[in-house]
């Protein structure tokens, strides 16, 4: 769960509309801490179409999602880390995302 400025965000219903999208292989979503409104959220896409642009991808979720849901940073990767059955490590990512803030990334 992600916590947008005191609202509950839940990554599942992130991931299933960028799903929608043509363009999009695969998607996952993590909080990254935030100023503002405490944490945000980061999705880390995997591209069907490589001419899928940061801007195309968001525009898409202001059509499909509440404000507050709205990713404000987009990393594309070239595969999800995923367990051996399949399931997306969010925890792995969510770490990645801490460290590049740290590092200022």
């Amino acid at each position: 769960m992600i916590l947008v400025s005191g609202f509950n965000v839940f990554p599942n219903e992130i991931e299933s509309v960028l799903a929608m999208h043509p363009k999009v292989f695969e998607a996952a979503a993590v909080a990254v801490p935030d100023e503002k409104s405490g944490e945000a959220v980061k999705v880390y896409v995997v591209k069907k179409d490589d001419s899928l642009t940061e801007e195309e991808l968001i525009a898409f979720c202001r059509e499909n999602l509440t404000g507050y849901k709205i990713p404000r940073l987009v990393e594309f990767i070239d595969q999800l880390p995923k367990t051996n059955v399949g399931k997306i490590l969010r925890r792995v990512l969510k770490d990645d995302a801490a460290e590049k803030a740290a590092s200022g990334k």
